[in-house]
């Protein structure tokens, strides 16, 4: 039977460099998605304000997309430290930044505000984001998952949905 084993260990178990690696991969991902949050918060403010229904409808996609996010700042933290409060605090640090994109920059960008800029910024924390699942998720996804071709593999067809998604709801 097909299955993926993944190996999980305590905190006490793995010696100080994996927990020092760990600590690194959850703070590095607390920190992007804590920069992904502030226009992502800056989106979901600006379509509430423009249509009710459609940014109750985003707030709420959104919520539900935050709970795999807390998780991936909230794992390695608490597997290198064994503190299920420190790994708690760092997620909530790192979601908490979404109200705040959406309130500050709808008040630093309203006076420039265009199609360019709000690309510009999305542009930019995207390319944030593929650098830290490319350069550190992605690695230490490889290095706990005993067949490593089934974590890209997945990777693809995440992007796959994402693009597919994109084409659909543009028409």
């Amino acid at each position: 039977p097909s299955h993926v084993a993944v190996k999980v260990t305590a905190a006490g178990e793995m010696d100080e460099a994996e927990k020092a690696r760990l600590s690194q991969m959850g703070l590095m991902t607390a920190v992007a998605i804590a920069i992904h949050n502030l226009p992502e918060g800056l989106a979901t403010f600006l379509s509430t304000v423009s249509d009710v229904g459609s940014g109750a409808s985003l707030g709420i996609a959104v919520a539900i997309h935050n709970v795999p996010e807390g998780l991936r700042v909230a794992m390695p933290i608490y597997y290198a430290t064994g503190d299920k409060w420190k790994a708690f605090i760092w997620s909530l640090l790192s979601g908490v930044t979404e109200p705040i994109g959406g309130i500050a920059g709808y008040a630093v960008l309203q006076p420039v505000f265009t199609d360019v800029v709000y690309g510009c910024v999305f542009s930019m924390v995207g390319g944030m984001m593929v650098f830290i699942v490319c350069h550190e998720l992605l690695p230490a996804a490889h290095r706990y998952m005993k067949d490593g071709n089934k974590t890209t593999a997945w990777l693809v067809v995440g992007m796959l949905v994402m693009a597919a998604s994109l084409v659909i709801f543009a028409f």
